[in-house]
């Protein structure tokens, strides 16, 4: 079945593509989620008039990103964390705790897009990588500190 995607969609296209997808794939999920529409003819002339708004959208959307990385290298989280022996943490960091800690700081930053490929399990200071756009990837730097006894 053809669809006009009307929003990027990882792994799949990006807004105003005509794909060719299952049937199912395309009536139980993109288009009830509204990801894409019926690749009809009078679609298919909508999407045409609407291009050029939708490529200063993706140019804006990658000027951004990028904007947003220059800002993101400068901020470091500080995460205390209980520990035992050897300096290993009794839990670990995932990508939540660092959602988190970046809120409070007035980042926000959806966790999934913290590319975290396993949670954080020793103490010390690591570069995390955070996809802003499909083609920008920016870093912030994670310290993993003993948390104090009361």
């Amino acid at each position: 079945m053809k669809v006009i995607l009307t929003q990027d969609a990882e792994n799949l296209g990006f807004a105003g593509e005509i794909l060719e997808v299952a049937k199912g794939y395309a009536r139980n999920f993109l288009i009830p989620k509204g990801m894409a529409m019926e690749a009809s003819e009078q679609n298919i002339k909508r999407t045409e008039q609407q291009r050029k708004s939708i490529e200063v959208k993706k140019i804006k959307a990658k000027e951004d990103a990028l904007k947003a990385k220059e800002r993101l290298a400068e901020v470091k989280v500080t995460i205390a964390q209980k520990v035992g022996e050897e300096e290993k943490l009794y839990g670990s960091v995932t990508t939540m705790d660092i959602a988190g800690e970046l809120e409070k700081q007035g980042v926000m930053v959806d966790r999934r897009k913290i590319l975290l490929d396993k949670p954080i399990k020793t103490l010390g200071e690591f570069k995390v990588p955070i996809k802003l756009h499909h083609d920008v990837t920016g870093a912030i730097k994670v310290v993993v500190i003993p948390e104090k006894a009361e």
